[in-house]
């Protein structure tokens, strides 16, 4: 086979997403949103999730054994569709999947809330993991050094989110909670990073609660933007014209899985169109 050959066949290959469970695929659909022409594969590790509650070193071993499997399917690049995960393993899974390129959710997330801050006052909510690991802080200070960030954890959310609960007063009652202290007073944000791939599905509640005047940043679109930037930039892009095709993989729950998903999706997934798979331990 040519060079020019295999270089056509690593671009035709499919764009691997990871997530610990479901959220993750609000940035599959924004990566089918950018990149209609791509095929992408789906792991989602139901069988272990919460990742957010878990050690950095549980997290790391996890999302390490998970997105090797995908290397299993030939993927050209690996995008960690988990705040959790990106927040405190994406080191070590450039490393361990070198060379492949490795693409997690923070730093596009930080750099858009950079980018739309006019105060310099730029709120976050996560997953409590992700908020104590401070991730977003640091990757908010690089960009933006005198940057004032505010986080706060908001992990009813993911349950809200999963259980299809995205508005009514349930849902506003746990928003009003979590978000009105941190709104509180004239140094309030500006801006607002959903640092969670679950919450942008809550989106309308949480601006009913913080009002017209926040921006909110939507990681999965922010992902995805340089998702497609670092395929141009690395000549990985396919050149295919035709639909990709969309491959999903569960750890566990097909069902579940479908069903919860396509409140994330935006459209059904059929339970006999998830595979469950088996990820073994290194």
């Amino acid at each position: 086979m040519s060079a020019k050959q295999r270089a056509k066949e690593t671009r035709d290959r499919p764009i691997g997403v990871f997530d610990s469970g479901i959220g993750g695929i609000t940035v599959l659909k924004a990566l089918r949103k950018a990149l209609p022409h791509e095929d992408l594969v789906y792991l989602g590790d139901t069988a272990r999730l919460p990742y957010g509650t878990k050690s950095a070193e549980t997290v790391t071993a996890y999302a390490t054994q998970a997105t090797k499997h995908l290397l299993g399917h030939e993927v050209k690049m690996v995008v960690i569709a988990c705040n959790t995960a990106s927040a405190v393993a994406l080191g070590p899974l450039k490393e361990a999947l070198a060379p492949i390129p490795v693409i997690g959710v923070i730093e596009p997330g930080a750099k858009a809330g950079v980018k739309a801050t006019k105060t310099g006052r730029i709120g976050v909510i996560a997953t409590e993991a992700t908020v104590k690991g401070g991730a977003y802080a640091r990757a908010i200070h690089a960009a933006m050094p005198d940057a004032q960030v505010a986080q706060a954890p908001c992990g009813l959310f993911v349950t809200l989110a999963e259980e299809g609960w995205t508005k009514g007063e349930v849902a506003e009652a746990a928003a009003k909670r979590y978000l009105a202290p941190l709104f509180k007073g004239r140094a309030a944000p500006d801006t607002l990073v959903l640092g969670c791939t679950h919450f942008p599905v809550l989106a309308g509640t949480i601006r009913k609660i913080v009002g017209k005047g926040v921006k909110l940043v939507d990681s999965a679109a922010t992902t995805a933007k340089a998702v497609e930037e670092a395929l141009s930039r690395q000549n990985l892009a396919t050149a295919r014209k035709g639909k990709g095709k969309t491959r999903f993989l569960a750890t566990d729950s097909t069902e579940r899985f479908a069903r919860v998903g396509g409140i994330f999706f935006g459209e059904a997934i059929r339970a006999k169109d998830v595979e469950l798979v088996d990820i073994k331990p290194d």
